[in-house]
């Protein structure tokens, strides 16, 4: 994998500490990481959510959400990455400022708004992934304990670069 200059890998191990079950696929318009939005606030594409038919029980009342947490496995993102230089801006970073999808877990998290509900399958809006990227849990959004309106990333608020996006809020 060619990376950006700047940037630092470090040598993965040869295990992994953990397991995971895939309980699904995300759909979405994009098939490949340079069509996708830098986050899902950037579209209103329609995006769904398949899960594999055993799982479907564990829907019973997902209907009554309006917003979701999707975590999802970056499974084409670059693993070995340290410090990374974002596309949209000139400074290296490390990983775990930044929201990238290289990383050592490359494990995603959206808030998503629940559209639509069809048996096993959800129709979401928010998400910013690869077509039939694995999908690892969805979790209620609660707008009482998930939200930090006064939450600061302090690289990017002091950013001189800003990217073409910078009239919008948040801290992506």
């Amino acid at each position: 994998m060619v990376h950006r200059p700047g940037e630092k890998t470090v040598a993965l191990p040869t295990q992994f500490d953990a397991g995971l079950y895939f309980i699904g696929r995300i759909r979405t318009p994009w098939p490949n990481r340079d069509a996708c939005p830098k986050n899902g606030a950037e579209s209103a594409a329609p995006c769904s959510i398949e899960l594999d038919p055993a799982y479907a029980d564990g829907l019973q009342d997902i209907e009554t959400c309006s917003h979701l947490w999707i975590l999802y496995f970056m499974d084409r993102a670059a693993r070995d990455i340290l410090i990374q230089r974002p596309r949209l801006y000139s400074t290296a970073r490390g990983t775990f400022a930044l929201r990238s999808p290289a990383r050592p877990n490359p494990i995603a998290l959206s808030a998503v708004r629940l559209v639509g509900v069809e048996r096993h399958r959800l129709i979401v809006h928010g998400l910013d992934c690869v077509d039939g990227t694995p999908l690892i849990d969805i979790k209620p959004y609660f707008a009482s304990i998930d939200s930090h309106p006064a939450a600061v990333v302090g690289w990017h608020r002091d950013s001189t670069h800003q990217p073409p996006d910078a009239g919008r809020t948040g801290n992506t």
